[in-house]
């Protein structure tokens, strides 16, 4: 990757914060914010009060939804820092709970590697679809408790 492929961004997670308010409602009703990235991936964070559950843990289909986010949001960004617009969806995924989520937690995205970016980004702009499996990690100030593994498919909008 070149610095001249990535397109202009002034602010990407801006840009990510925007697409997820206006386009993904849901993402208001779990708190989640965007609030940073680590290498390549993307990190969100959400509070336990509107995530949870009769036990008084975060909800499950919560923990969820923030997983694949966060998945949903490295890809997003990442093609549109190398100036490809897509549609982003998740293809599959699997979903590990190790231990109940007991208060506020944060869903990091393991960052793909710049050869796994590579190939997502010719893929898409050679056949207009790409695939790109990630890695998102659920922790609270426990530690680990979620693990979650998912496929996406990056859809070329034009």
């Amino acid at each position: 990757m070149t610095p001249t492929s990535r397109a202009a961004t002034p602010d990407p997670l801006r840009a990510l914060r925007t697409k997820l308010r206006q386009s993904m409602p849901i993402t208001g009703a779990l708190g989640l914010r965007v609030t940073g990235r680590e290498g390549t991936g993307v990190v969100l964070t959400a509070p336990l009060a509107p995530n949870i559950n009769h036990k008084g843990t975060a909800f499950a289909g919560s923990l969820n939804a923030a997983a694949t986010l966060a998945g949903w949001g490295t890809i997003w960004l990442l093609l549109r820092e190398h100036g490809v617009h897509s549609h982003v969806v998740i293809q599959d995924s699997a979903v590990h709970y190790v231990r109940p989520v007991r208060g506020d937690f944060t869903a990091r995205c393991k960052g793909p590697s710049a050869t796994a970016i590579e190939r997502l980004v010719n893929a898409v702009k050679k056949k207009g679809r790409g695939r790109l499996e990630l890695d998102v990690m659920i922790s609270d100030e426990g530690g680990d408790a979620v693990r979650f593994h998912g496929r996406y498919v990056a859809l070329g909008e034009g």
